[in-house]
């Protein structure tokens, strides 16, 4: 999951910004995995003709696009330097962050994570990922209030500073998952109490829980721990009354996600979200939400049939492009990795324009090739910073 970016003082270091140092791609070594094998599974889930059937056209339009700006990602911002007054905080996994008095300026980059480390640079995946957040906190604000002030670029969104709790309410309604923290990966080795939450002996991967579950995490020097909500109150992370809240939001706000992705042939499975307190004590919603990057989708219509056949669901999120790692190389330990092959890099732009397309029936604007996107980014905050 990706790292909190909304704060006024990190209440816990930022995770280590791996770089992407390509290599040749290493011999595939096979890993159990559910006894599925990673690259059947994984060949087979780049097959989604029968879903997005009727997006065919739109699936080549926008790979082709994607390979042509595969040298126009922007994969690191320097803002900073260019916008005067502007200073820099942090740099994440994915966001740059700035500090403006008493706002943020938070540009999403292409920059695609996993593993607590950047695997590859991914075409119009920051326009994407902050259009999807964009449009998610508008519509859960019935649920919670967020932080969010303006945007001013398709890339960059302006918000409240705000004290940020240092835990990510991750919300699961499915066991699965290939990460060292994933639901189906300790389930997979025996555990049967997890972060506060009893889990029953014969469940198998993918399946769908009883009832949506909430595993928070809170951050070490480089990756995400598990705790229980007990230890959160004792550690003194939240009051009680604070994880109360922020927890009832975080359940009602994934029970929303998944009507919505329902209605249009998806399954939320699991997602995560961020709180932080205003300074009038207002428990805040930040950083992202139901995004490719904080959440995993499966297509619908294929789930029942794939799961009695022990196949891997029809994934609409980076799940892929992790069995693609996790198959070629120990993302966890190895100093340099694989390149991403360009096929699945492309496709990964697809799917994650493909999500915003059927979550929000809208078209997805693609950017200008030949445009310099930090310049353009440049340009619109210091417009969006003169009227602050």
């Amino acid at each position: 999951m990706a790292q909190s970016t909304l704060f006024t003082t990190p209440l816990n270091p930022p995770k280590t910004l791996h770089r992407f140092l390509p290599t040749s791609v290493r011999p595939p070594r096979m890993a159990a995995r559910n006894h599925l094998s990673i690259s059947a599974t994984l060949s087979d889930n780049l097959r989604l003709d029968d879903a997005l059937s009727g997006n065919l056209s739109r699936r080549d339009d926008v790979i082709c696009a994607a390979r042509r700006s595969l040298s126009n990602c922007l994969s690191e911002t320097h803002l900073h330097q260019t916008v005067p007054g502007l200073r820099s905080i942090a740099q994440g996994k994915v966001r740059d962050i700035y500090d403006w008095g008493d706002y943020l300026v938070l540009i999403t980059t292409d920059r695609q994570s996993a593993f607590d480390r950047v695997l590859a640079s991914i075409p119009f995946k920051g326009q994407v990922l902050n259009e999807t957040s964009l449009w998610w906190f508008n519509k859960t604000e019935h649920i919670t209030s967020n932080a969010v002030v303006s945007s001013p670029d398709k890339n960059v969104t302006i918000a409240k500073k705000c004290s940020v709790f240092p835990v990510e309410f991750v919300v699961r309604g499915f066991v699965t998952g290939i990460t060292e923290t994933s639901l189906w990966t300790v389930y997979n080795k025996g555990v049967r109490r997890y972060c506060g939450n009893v889990l029953p002996d014969g469940l198998v991967k993918n399946q769908k829980l009883a009832t949506n579950i909430i595993t928070p995490t809170t951050k070490a020097a480089d990756h995400d721990v598990p705790v229980t909500p007990n230890e959160i109150i004792e550690r003194d992370l939240m009051t009680r009354d604070e994880y109360d809240e922020a927890s009832s939001k975080a359940l009602s706000l994934f029970e929303y996600g998944q009507h919505v992705a329902s209605e249009n042939g998806l399954i939320l499975v699991d997602t995560k979200y961020e709180f932080g307190k205003a300074s009038d004590g207002t428990i805040l919603l930040i950083d992202e939400v139901h995004t490719p990057d904080s959440s995993r989708y499966w297509i619908a219509n294929s789930y029942d049939e794939r799961f009695r056949k022990c196949l891997e669901p029809e994934n609409v999120d980076k799940e892929f492009l992790r069995l693609w790692f996790k198959d070629h190389c120990n993302p966890y330990e190895d100093e340099v990795l694989p390149e991403a092959p360009r096929d699945l890099v492309c496709e990964l732009a697809w799917r994650y324009i493909f999500l915003f397309e059927t979550i929000t029936n809208s078209k997805f604007e693609l950017p200008e090739t030949e445009e310099s996107i930090h310049d353009r980014i440049s340009t619109n905050v210091m417009k969006a910073l003169s009227c602050l």
